[in-house]
């Protein structure tokens, strides 16, 4: 009893017992543009508690086959923080084209982006994270803050260059999908005009914060929305 006890104790000042995704988590999703499946994606996620991986592979399906020549994938690597992934490397690879890769150096505060064979090193902004990261990082915070109404900022980066977002915590949803049921957290981005792109996530969280949605619209109102379809841990 003593043991589990201190146990606990240490959890809760040390923030190891927040909850976690399990240490292998596979996710399925079909990617739809203006409602006709295009492609099918699958993310896979693996952390020891310390470090993490996240890799990403898309494939044309159907008549999305004929529009999406070869594969599309993306990587992560890095640390796991109280305040959620802190990536270390990033790459994404579109078919054939040259990889572009996002380096991180939180010693020295700097980001190297190497893509069409230049390489940039600039100083690192605040809130910064990858297009993939971003979208797994609140399954490792330890109490993450998504009551309705508070704006989250972030900078995200794809190995090519920086886009600054900002996002609103909207009502809490239940989000019907292929692979269940799920109380969701849902994210809006502002648009800063009406010609800006349009994108809505939403995470389970019953299913520990990850991602079972998320929706761009485009400037021409054209619709991708990519959908969970299966969930293996």
């Amino acid at each position: 009893m003593i043991r589990s006890i201190a146990f606990i104790a240490v959890c809760v000042f040390a923030g190891a017992c927040a909850a976690q995704p399990p240490n292998k988590v596979s996710l399925t999703y079909d990617l739809s543009y203006n409602g006709i499946v295009a492609a099918e994606l699958t993310e896979v996620l693996e952390h020891d508690g310390k470090s993490f991986s996240l890799s990403s592979e898309g494939r044309g399906v159907g008549i999305g086959a004929l529009l999406y020549h070869g594969v599309a994938k993306r990587s992560c690597r890095g640390e796991i923080t109280r305040a959620g992934l802190r990536p270390l490397e990033y790459r994404d690879q579109r078919g054939d084209k040259p990889v572009s890769v996002a380096k991180f150096d939180w010693a020295r505060k700097t980001l190297t982006l190497e893509h069409d064979g230049k390489n940039e090193t600039t100083a690192m902004v605040p809130a910064l994270q990858d297009r993939l990261s971003f979208l797994y990082n609140f399954a490792f915070q330890s109490a993450p803050d998504l009551k309705p109404g508070r704006q989250i900022k972030v900078t995200l980066t794809d190995g090519r260059g920086l886009t600054q977002f900002e996002y609103t915590v909207a009502a809490p949803e239940m989000v019907k999908t292929p692979a269940g049921e799920f109380d969701a957290v849902h994210l809006v981005k502002q648009r800063e005009n009406k010609d800006d792109r349009g994108t809505e996530l939403w995470f389970a969280r019953d299913r520990d914060y990850l991602p079972v949605r998320v929706l761009v619209i485009e400037k021409d109102g054209a619709r991708i929305d990519q959908v969970l379809t299966r969930i293996v841990d």
